[in-house]
């Protein structure tokens, strides 16, 4: 099943938006960037760099969400999408899984 590319929020936005949403919730517990920093096991000024530009590796974004306890929001993505009836499960059974894609 093939989903379009097109969406209305670019990597960077969606970066910047939940940068701003970290922010917020260390903000709501009345944190500072040290405090944080610390919880995260980062340094303040990757998590400045976060915060302010919304670029990170995937592995800051991860410590940072477990430290504001929102670690389980993020074993959402990448989930293949669910079956629509029983022919389409019986299809997918039927149908060897791909290790490496076409192009």
């Amino acid at each position: 099943m093939d989903t379009p590319l097109l969406t209305l929020l670019s990597p960077t936005e969606v970066g910047k938006s939940l940068a701003d949403r970290a922010k917020a919730l260390r903000l709501l517990k009345g944190w500072t960037r040290d405090t944080l920093a610390g919880r995260a096991g980062i340094s303040p000024a990757s998590l400045k760099r976060f915060e302010t530009t919304g670029m990170a590796s995937l592995d800051l974004v991860l410590k940072v969400a477990h430290a504001l306890s929102r670690l389980e929001e993020f074993n959402k993505p990448f989930h293949p999408p669910q079956a629509q009836s029983i022919e389409h499960l019986e299809r997918q059974a039927a149908t060897p899984s791909r290790k490496r894609g076409r192009i």
